[in-house]
């Protein structure tokens, strides 16, 4: 276990932090949004819509500033817990596996089940400790005592229902890919099952479709309303009956191997799949398919209810200044906050999908790829432009699908625009990783994972910390005008492209003369 939290005590610190700190900030928020009773009532009127249902569960609570908080900040921060299991139990188990060193610590004294058993506890104590720190930092602001033990308790569970979900996955698949592609899809199923659920309520009543789903168990706890403690108990079954079940398969096979067979490539490869770009493309398809998705379902929800918050938010309160930024017009400042969201989905999206770079250099693949004719400029290019247009594509459908479901609030064509504004911006956080890449590859993907955080709260939430207008327009999005609600400038969007362009440049020279790093 020390051997564990050696290796990624820093990921857990930040994984635990960063998802406890959004409590006070979205709570700071939700207060200056909803000053007063009537705000509130006024938001629990218009809040039980199938969107709001389908994307943060049934709006059971809305009167309270409780209530809110959980519609807010809850589902995204139990998605982000199972996701932090998922691929945390998969890099120390089956990636260990896959890389040779759980044979080398098998071969001394250490038992069969000693490495899982302790992967399972070290990643199922970090939903523990962040459903703490979720539960100490609301106690903090002063809420229910009742509830904000359930919305810790309800968060953490949900966390280690899918430790139980990834140790399972890690014994299924024989690849560490593999474990985390099973997993997620695993996790979005749960989701789309309490989504249907959800859209298919009769008020805020719980159907018994959402029963089917541990996301569903953990929403229906329902902090600051009922406060049911019973359904943890669920969780807590669940994940260690799939510890047990994967323990139990870890007995039986072998080393290496997993329960599902590996599926056999076809004997030759396409055309396309022989060229560096259809290779990256390959790589990159399902993470691709998976943030268009997202990008659409984003979108549609935010056309949805754009006009409904011009109803519910006061254009006098700091919350509602920093929705508007520049204008005047509290649509307007709500589209243009919208469009933000859009940019910083896209700019995780290229991240996420440029890290693949630094994973198939880290995994040993890289060296059998430059084996041959194949230059490592074309090789990072390649990944570089899947990155780029990828990106591209989701400002642009996410943009134009909130404007042709914003009911008249704004054109398909003006917010695909401005959405595609933010495309320097993400191509700076490119240019960051690129740079990063090159000169500390190690580091690489963590550190600009660091630079985009900063920079997303920064942007959104800076006002509300009092931060100072240079010190906004000085990150990569905020430096970008916030359309529709204010004037295009070209300036920032030169500067931001030079920047990208630099540092890009940077590191790809560095990377074209250092050794290759592998894990």
């Amino acid at each position: 276990m020390r051997f564990i939290l050696r290796r990624n005590w820093l990921r857990l610190l930040i994984w635990a932090l960063v998802l406890a700190i959004m409590i006070p900030i979205v709570y700071s928020s939700q207060q200056e949004a909803f000053p007063t009773q009537a705000a509130r009532d006024a938001y629990a009127n218009v809040a039980n819509t199938p969107a709001i249902a389908a994307m943060t569960g049934l709006p059971y609570a809305a009167g309270s500033l409780g209530g809110i908080l959980v519609i807010k900040i809850w589902m995204t921060l139990a998605v982000a817990l199972g996701f932090a299991a998922i691929f945390l139990v998969t890099r120390n188990g089956r990636a260990d596996e896959e890389a040779g060193r759980t044979e080398l610590l098998r071969g001394s004294a250490l038992g069969r089940h000693a490495f899982s058993l302790a992967n399972y506890a070290v990643v199922g104590g970090l939903c523990i400790v962040t459903g703490l720190l979720i539960t100490l930092l609301a106690l903090s602001d002063n809420l229910p005592a009742a509830g904000s033990w359930v919305l810790g308790g309800s968060i953490a569970g949900v966390g280690l229902a899918f430790v139980g979900v990834a140790a399972l996955c890690g014994q299924l698949s024989s690849s560490s890919r593999g474990a985390n592609s099973l997993g997620v899809a695993v996790l979005a199923v749960f989701y789309l099952i309490r989504a249907v659920a959800d859209v298919n309520a009769s008020d805020t009543k719980v159907t018994a479709l959402s029963w089917f789903s541990p996301i569903g168990w953990g929403q229906n706890m329902r902090s600051f309303s009922q406060d049911t403690w019973w359904p943890f108990l669920a969780l807590l079954a669940f994940a260690a009956a799939c510890c047990v079940l994967a323990l139990r398969i870890e007995t039986r096979r072998d080393l290496g191997m997993g329960l599902l067979p590996e599926r056999r490539g076809p004997g030759h490869a396409t055309a396309v799949l022989t060229s560096p770009i259809g290779l990256a493309l390959r790589l990159q398809r399902a993470t691709l398919i998976s943030w268009l998705f997202g990008a659409i379902v984003a979108g549609l929800f935010f056309g949805s209810v754009a006009k409904a918050m011009t109803t519910v938010l006061d254009p006098s309160n700091s919350y509602a200044k920093a929705f508007l930024g520049g204008s005047h017009d509290m649509l307007n400042g709500i589209m243009g906050m919208f469009v933000l969201f859009t940019a910083m989905l896209a700019g995780a999206f290229a991240l996420q999908s440029l890290s693949g770079a630094r994973a198939e250099e880290s995994g040993g693949r890289l060296e059998s790829q430059l084996a041959g004719s194949l230059a490592r400029t074309g090789w990072l290019g390649a990944h570089i432009a899947v990155a780029a247009a990828g990106s591209a594509a989701m400002l642009l459908l996410g943009g134009w699908l909130t404007g042709v479901s914003s009911n008249g609030a704004a054109t398909g064509a003006a917010m695909a625009a401005a959405a595609f504004s933010y495309w320097p911006a993400v191509l700076l956080m490119m240019g960051v990783l690129l740079f990063l890449h090159g000169f500390l590859p190690r580091l690489s993907v963590s550190l600009s994972w660091a630079v985009y955080g900063i920079s997303v709260v920064v942007a959104m939430f800076g006002p509300l910390f009092s931060l100072s207008e240079a010190t906004i327009k000085a990150t990569p999005f905020g430096a970008v005008p916030r359309m529709p609600a204010e004037s295009f400038a070209l300036p920032p969007l030169v500067v931001l492209i030079v920047i990208a362009v630099v540092l890009g440049v940077l590191g790809i020279w560095r990377f074209r003369n250092r050794d290759i790093m592998a894990e």
